[in-house]
């Protein structure tokens, strides 16, 4: 008589579908060939969920089910890179990879024998992963490339991220470098669900993921499917690597995903080929690449090469060129904005496939620029995407007409609220308005959103979907009726629960003292964004100084001069302002600003022009200008010859700025270097 298997004890069960469950997530996102289903794998790991609730002491950390359940964080913690996360040199042509390839063999010497690993430069956000005895320890974002955010909480999440390296004997210390990313089909499913809540679709798969990083929330973050490539290490103890080729097959060895395009070039030649491959094929993928990425194979070379200030001599990222494609303009849309300006959108049919994305909308910018196109609907149009982010008809092939094209017509009524639409005319520009934005729907929406905005009033659980439901319920009928919201009235609105509207309330109250500098930049006042409404509040730091001003001391404000005085003074004479502001004083928001503090050693940026691009670690946007103008400085929006330094936080794609910097040797630096030139580090 054959023999009755023993029943696993839950201890050994448990193991066992770990093992497994380790083993299908390998076959499916390492090795891209699964052998089971999804619905067999999902019941694999509800079976290990039921387990461990039933056996609580049998948890661990690296269990599949610790991906997600975690209850939200406070914030997020910095980490210090111990290898900074350098960004690598762009090219955009084969005569910059020449110069590479000649510089890289001059280097070396003449008998150097050099090959190259070109690997996909995928669109999306890098990422460090600290393993320790082979468990996932830390995940931290790039950040400055010296210090990231904690970003543990979501990278968990991803189910192509082991939790535990594939290995019986883990190097102490492994840290793994490689790009977060997620597929177009991700995107197109999430943009659905913006439309039908009415909200603004994300503009490509990078945005997307980064916005989904910094989620405080990992069970939100869990409901977005994000992927990972890793391509290089950071610190690592107890393990020697040669070449990167030999590296890529240890990721993949020890269960990271690892792109299977890579290739081996022995020469400059053969990395054109590559590359040339890809500019055709790379709408073929399922996820977004902007270029190439070329590096030394050899590790003892790369070492001899060494690095820059900032980027290392070995590797080098080849740009693709900006797309284009041919349409028909066969509709025009017409949108309200925050001022109650109608901007147009071009309607495509067919639709035009442009990095990576099926763009079947575009703006077309203002009336005036439609005139001066002489754009009209039935046109054959050239679409490009700037920088591969935003759709924009850029020419008409007048050519291609055929007489049966017609001239655009726009409302007579605001298509969000009817109201009467007028023609506003500049020195150099017109457009078409509403009548009525201070109580149209469509501006308000945008506006409160905008008033809410963290560099403004900073108004926590107040974005766009909220700011929409607000005003379509009739609670918020102009600015000051945030302030008279009660938590009864927003428990009536869908999604509401307590939790969320005591966030948004607590927000609110929060934001009655951030000072009339912030006040003004959230008050939507034509041609007074951020750095003009921190100017004017230090010029008249009290509401009713401005409302008193002639236009002729209005104008003696830096950068305003008449017309910008023009747009102020008629905010402050108009019915609206004038009830706005009274409205603002009685609900107890502030209306004056504090005086600033001098620095406490003196004006160290005194007579310095700083340019400041991508993301800073210790400051926001608002705030590094304000730092700046504290230490004597000035700070501008566009690279010149006048600009002194050109300040770079975290740059995910190519900055022009930084190109600009470089092309007129403007001195770069770096935010550490920033804050001990001002003695704050």
């Amino acid at each position: 008589m054959a023999k009755t298997a023993t029943p696993l004890s839950p201890a050994e069960r448990v193991a066992q579908l770990r093992r497994e469950i380790e083993h299908h997530n390998y076959l499916y996102y390492v090795e891209a060939a699964p052998v089971i289903s999804d619905r067999e794998f999902d019941r694999l790991l509800q079976e290990l969920i039921e387990l461990e609730a039933q056996h609580p002491e049998l948890v661990t950390p690296d269990s599949p089910t610790q991906r997600v359940g975690g209850q939200p964080i406070a914030g997020f913690a910095k980490v210090v890179h111990q290898v900074p996360m350098l960004s690598i040199d762009n090219s955009y042509d084969q005569a910059d990879l020449r110069k590479f390839d000649a510089d890289v063999k001059k280097a070396l010497g003449p008998d150097a024998v050099v090959e190259y690993v070109v690997e996909l430069k995928i669109d999306g956000v890098s990422l460090s992963i600290r393993y320790e005895h082979g468990l996932l320890k830390v995940a931290a974002t790039r950040g400055s490339g010296d210090v990231g955010d904690d970003v543990t909480h979501n990278i968990k999440t991803i189910a192509a991220i082991p939790l535990k390296l594939h290995t019986a004997h883990p190097p102490p210390v492994f840290e793994v470098r490689g790009e977060v990313y997620m597929t177009k089909a991700e995107l197109e499913r999430i943009n659905r669900e913006q439309i039908q809540k009415k909200l603004e679709p994300y503009k490509n798969t990078r945005n997307l993921t980064a916005g989904t990083l910094k989620l405080l929330d990992p069970q939100e973050c869990a409901q977005r499917k994000m992927s990972f490539f890793a391509y290089g290490t950071g610190v690592t103890e107890g393990i020697t690597l040669r070449t990167q080729m030999e590296l890529l097959a240890k990721l993949k060895e020890f269960g990271l995903p690892v792109n299977p395009h890579t290739r081996l070039c022995r020469n400059i030649d053969e990395v054109f080929t590559a590359c040339a491959h890809w500019n055709i094929q790379r709408r073929t993928l399922p996820y977004d690449i902007d270029g190439m990425v070329i590096k030394v194979n050899d590790f003892a070379q790369r070492e001899k090469l060494g690095f820059t200030a900032k980027v290392p001599k070995w590797a080098k990222a080849y740009k693709f060129e900006p797309e284009q494609g041919i349409t028909k303009l066969a509709d025009v849309e017409f949108h309200t904005g925050k001022f109650g300006e109608l901007t147009p959108v071009a309607k495509f049919d067919p639709p035009v496939a442009l990095a990576g994305t099926t763009v079947t909308y575009a703006s077309m910018h203002n009336a005036s620029w439609v005139a001066e196109k002489d754009v009209r609907i039935g046109d054959t149009v050239v679409v490009e995407k700037k920088g591969e982010i935003i759709p924009q008809v850029v020419d008409v092939i007048r050519s291609a007409r055929t007489g049966a094209e017609k001239v655009i017509v726009w409302p007579a009524n605001c298509p969000e609220c009817g109201a009467p639409v007028v023609k506003k005319e500049s020195a150099t520009s017109y457009n078409f308005v509403c009548s009525n934005p201070e109580s149209c729907a469509g501006g308000l929406a945008k506006r409160l959103e905008g008033f809410a905005r963290r560099e403004r009033m900073d108004i926590d659980g107040l974005g766009r979907e909220v700011a929409i439901q607000l005003v379509e319920s009739g609670l918020v009928r102009s600015l000051p009726d945030l302030y008279r919201l009660t938590k009864e009235q927003l428990l009536t609105l869908e999604k509401f629960g307590e939790r969320k509207a005591h966030k948004l309330l607590d927000g609110i109250a929060a934001s009655k003292n951030r000072g009339l500098g912030r006040l003004l930049a959230g008050l939507a006042i034509y041609k007074v964004g951020d750095e003009m409404a921190e100017r004017l509040a230090d010029a008249f730091p009290d509401i009713d100084q401005i409302v008193a001003a002639t236009p002729e001391e209005l104008a003696r404000v830096e950068g305003f001069g008449p017309e910008r005085a023009k747009y102020v003074r008629a905010f402050f004479d108009s019915d609206a302002g004038r009830k706005l502001v009274a409205e603002l004083k009685e609900l107890g928001i502030k209306t004056t600003q504090d005086p600033k503090t001098a620095p406490p050693r003196g004006q160290p940026l005194a007579g310095k022009t700083i340019v400041v691009t991508g993301t800073l670690q210790h400051y926001d946007r608002r705030g590094i200008e304000e730092t700046i103008k504290k230490y004597g400085g000035k700070p501008s929006g566009s690279v010149s010859k006048k600009t002194d330094f050109l300040l770079v936080g975290e740059l995910p794609k190519a900055s022009s700025k930084l190109d600009d910097a470089k092309k007129l040797g403007i001195p770069i630096i770096d935010e550490t270097t920033f804050r001990q030139m001002i003695g704050e580090e």
